[in-house]
């Protein structure tokens, strides 16, 4: 973990925050990493993806970092500094969104425009540094999760079809690294695979490799999807 630092406060108030008619415009990322686990069954070493939920003040429910997307920033920016400022956390942000999801606050309805309703944009996150002090963390708690067991606490559908939409990713990339490993350095590290540029905020990274947009599912990530989907098929309904 990095080392304890001094944070800026979060952002509050809404003088800033950006509106598309009567949609408050949220921008998130579900936070994940990558590690090794021993197959149960082989015993060989298996790569294992983990996400990060955040507390809910005042709720004992858990979702992803997100937040109102400011009209000094993009999205990109606005995701990045929410996974900073509610689970203390920087990363790698994929530039392509996850997809956009149209939700109502059924808390507080009217931090959500008048009529309570938000259009959020979700983004997957590589998490690179996992500070120990951070905004929120008086308000808010992080735990790292089974993506079965994330599925399991996703209050709200539309959290459940980021999630899904995010596993779909995760497997088209998974797909296309081995390809180029296969194709040029088999043993070469997943990440040397991926190409990263910096974006303006400090606290993220856009991948922009041309190999990270895809529209199509090949059959690989579908069987990988349904796999997920016969495993939490009972608990994420």
């Amino acid at each position: 973990m990095a080392s304890d630092m001094a944070s800026e406060p979060a952002r509050t108030g809404r003088l800033r925050q950006r509106y598309e008619g009567n949609y408050r415009l949220v921008s998130g990322c579900i936070p994940y990493r990558v590690s090794k686990e021993e197959n149960e069954h082989s015993g060989e070493k298996e790569d294992s993806i983990e996400v990060l939920m955040v507390s809910s003040p005042n709720r004992d429910d858990l979702v992803f970092p997100k937040g109102g997307w400011e009209d000094d920033e993009t999205k990109e920016e606005a995701a990045c500094r929410e996974a900073f400022e509610e689970a203390g956390v920087k990363g790698k942000l994929e530039e392509k969104p996850l997809g956009e999801w149209v939700f109502r606050s059924k808390s507080k309805q009217e931090i959500c425009s008048l009529e309570g309703s938000c259009k959020g944009y979700m983004f997957a996150l590589e998490v690179t540094e996992e500070h120990d002090t951070w905004p929120e963390r008086e308000n808010r708690g992080r735990k790292w999760l089974k993506i079965k067991e994330a599925f399991r606490l996703c209050r709200y559908e539309w959290m459940r079809e980021a999630l899904e939409e995010f596993l779909r990713v995760m497997a088209e990339d998974q797909k296309i690294q081995m390809s180029e490993e296969i194709g040029e350095t088999p043993s070469a590290p997943v990440s040397n695979a991926m190409a990263d540029c910096q974006i303006l905020s400090s606290s993220c990274y856009v991948n922009s490799s041309s190999g990270q947009h895809h529209v199509g599912c090949s059959s690989e990530s579908i069987a990988f999807c349904n796999f997920f989907k016969l495993e939490i098929g009972q608990t994420a309904k």
